[in-house]
């Protein structure tokens, strides 16, 4: 089965802020583990910033899957892309207590 790739906003604004080398290879690997997104994905433990992700070199790419369509949310260095992610939450967490 083949997923369809859909991309959020901040995904393409991610993906704009990558250098030329990162960006192909990014694509590259998105259509392949489009065929089979579940063989290469990770469940995130937090699943407040998406439920799964993709290693490609020292990028994350943030996604969650809803039928025969892959959402990819963002797609950021692995040392950025979380801590963007758990700063915006403590903040609303801390805002609600």
């Amino acid at each position: 089965m083949i997923y369809t790739l859909l991309y959020t906003k901040s995904a393409v604004d991610d993906i704009h802020k990558l250098d030329t080398v990162a960006k192909k290879r990014i694509k590259k690997k998105l259509e392949e583990y489009a065929l089979n997104p579940f063989l290469f994905a990770k469940k995130l433990v937090n699943s407040a910033i998406g439920t799964h992700r993709w290693r490609v070199g020292d990028y994350r790419i943030i996604f969650d899957i809803d039928g025969v369509k892959i959402i990819i949310l963002r797609i950021g260095h692995r040392k950025e892309i979380y801590r963007q992610h758990t700063e915006t939450i403590g903040f609303f967490i801390g805002n609600m207590v």
